[in-house]
């Protein structure tokens, strides 16, 4: 079965490959239109858009994964920042709290049609303004959720996760493979 991700995120392939899942990418240009307001709601929605519009360009046989991922403080979705000062904002935010990590997933295969979201709690240390001017000049902030990637020189703020780890790097494969696997859907 061919595998397709709707999606250009480096972390999602990496972390697809790792699991040894063989896929294809096929990359959604559809504008994404956010009529919800709750973090799962929205990632939902953001991924079933993308699966949609992949799903055109394909067989019905083949499987297409759409994913979105935001990061939540106490229900404020926190996007890619802007520039450096917002990025230093996300992290003010995130210092010294809890926050949600909410990844959306959408599965179709021809008429099948399936989303789900996996939200994953985040503690952060509290934050020096020296640490935070630190990592916001490494650069490695301006592209992410939030204003952090876990899997790089951010993870020694990260004290503690109570869910999965690959869903805050970016897609969670624990998951998206048990629904497979309960489905009797053929990943492998």
């Amino acid at each position: 079965m061919k595998i397709v991700l709707a999606s250009a995120s480096p972390r999602r392939k990496e972390i697809l490959h790792t699991a040894g899942i063989g896929f294809e990418v096929c990359v959604s240009n559809v504008e994404e239109v956010i009529t919800q307001s709750e973090p799962g709601l929205v990632v939902e929605e953001l991924s079933r858009q993308k699966a949609e519009d992949v799903a055109k360009k394909y067989p019905d046989d083949a499987l297409i994964i759409g994913a979105d991922t935001v990061v939540a403080v106490h229900g404020n979705i926190l996007g890619k920042p802007k520039d450096r000062e917002d990025a230093k904002a996300m992290l003010r935010e995130l210092s010294g709290d809890v926050h949600q990590v909410v990844t959306g997933v959408t599965l179709i295969r021809g008429e099948m049609k399936h989303s789900f979201h996996v939200v994953t709690d985040v503690t952060v240390c509290e934050l020096t303004e020296e640490e935070m001017d630190s990592y916001v000049n490494s650069d490695e902030p301006m592209d992410k959720a939030g204003a952090y990637a876990i899997q790089g020189l951010f993870g020694k703020y990260i004290t503690k996760i109570d869910g999965e780890y690959n869903n805050v790097v970016g897609f969670p494969v624990a998951a998206f493979y048990a629904y497979c696997r309960a489905h009797g859907i053929d990943i492998m």
